[in-house]
């Protein structure tokens, strides 16, 4: 099979962990009789300092005519450091979305058996924890109308949605329920947003459609709390934007380290797969970097894009196996001997 893969490296430690994703991926194009053709383009940071652009066309152009979308990360500390900066890398990422249409992030959160010891959560809180969020991504109030009054003394940010952009994503929360185990919670603040008053009654209007699907609603501060309590009781998540953004990044410390978990972005004109951690700008050229969340990414990728579960499955065989033996990189050493992104990764490959 002939895979077009867009790869957009990004920012900070995003070419290092990206360069292993690549080198994992080429074993398992060999192995299973593959040809995959990378269509490198330029983003974030990086694009602005190139082109004066987080997101310029021709990338757009790349993105576009690939299968599919490998990413590493964005941000750079110049830019976190002023906030009056006009062009931000930011802005790169939330074009792309826009442009691509990209509304559905999938982030699943789960456990590894040899590494339950490292969350701060305790053992019998998360064990069997295996859940997943898909969280609206081209609305609300990342997308809403903003601006200052009187004098720049007054901000306001606007969240809106409508019908459509609810339906098409919450209509993927109840497929992927039905391929689980059929338990699907949206969470809102009802009570309170006129938007999540919309959301609720927009999905209350959907559950006859898919009658297997057992549905709660929960006001996303619950959520937030009962995510650190219960986790294993939660299984398929529906959620708008911001609640989203903020709940996926809570979830990921439950299995004790942002960088093992990997995420997809479902559009309308392609998909896009990238680890959920950040560009970590004070690691990068150090060769320190845990690859494994965009390695993981890229096993998402295989599954997710192509419908390639075996080979999806060999790199998620050959992560745990990393795991268990401590070929580790430092952050999940405890002070044991650990290893540098690239070994991670040639251990990797040697073991496909």
């Amino acid at each position: 099979m002939e895979l077009n893969i867009a790869l957009l490296a990004g920012d900070g430690i995003g070419p290092e962990v990206i360069e292993q994703a690549v080198k994992v991926s080429n074993a398992i194009a060999k192995k299973f009789n593959h040809s995959i053709n990378w269509n490198h383009a330029i983003t974030g940071a990086d694009a602005i300092d190139k082109v004066g652009d987080p997101y310029p066309d021709e990338t757009h152009e790349v993105c576009m005519n690939s299968d599919a979308i490998l990413f590493g990360a964005i941000g750079h500390p110049k830019f976190d450091n002023n906030p009056s900066a006009k062009v931000r890398p930011e802005q790169g990422l939330l074009k792309m979305r826009k442009k691509l249409g990209l509304f559905a992030n999938v982030r699943p959160t789960f456990t590894f058996p040899s590494l339950i010891d490292k969350s701060p959560l305790k053992k019998e809180r998360i064990l069997g924890t295996d859940l997943v969020f898909l969280r609206e991504l081209t609305g609300g109030i990342y997308f809403g109308e903003r601006g200052r009054r009187n004098n720049g003394n007054t901000a306001f940010d606007t969240c809106t949605y409508s019908r459509h952009e609810i339906v098409r994503l919450a209509k993927k929360g109840f497929e992927l329920a039905m391929k689980r185990s059929k338990k699907l919670c949206c969470v809102d603040k009802a009570n309170v947003l006129e938007s999540s008053r919309l959301w609720r009654e927009t999905v209350q209007s959907m559950e006859k459609d898919y009658p297997e699907v057992k549905v709660s609603y929960e006001f996303v501060d619950a959520v937030a709390m009962r995510l650190v309590q219960w986790p294993n009781s939660y299984d398929v998540l529906i959620t708008e934007n911001l609640f989203g953004d903020i709940l996926t990044d809570e979830a990921s410390v439950i299995s004790g380290s942002m960088g093992l978990m990997p995420s997809a972005s479902i559009g309308t004109e392609t998909s896009l797969f990238e680890p959920i951690h950040g560009s970590y700008p004070q690691a990068a050229g150090k060769n320190i970097a845990n690859p494994l969340a965009t390695i993981l990414s890229a096993a998402m990728m295989f599954e997710d894009a192509f419908q390639l579960k075996k080979e999806a499955n060999l790199i998620r065989e050959v992560v745990n196996k990393s795991l268990e033996q401590s070929i580790v990189t430092e952050d999940l050493s405890d002070g044991n001997k650990s290893y540098s992104t690239s070994e991670v990764g040639d251990w990797l490959v040697s073991k496909i």
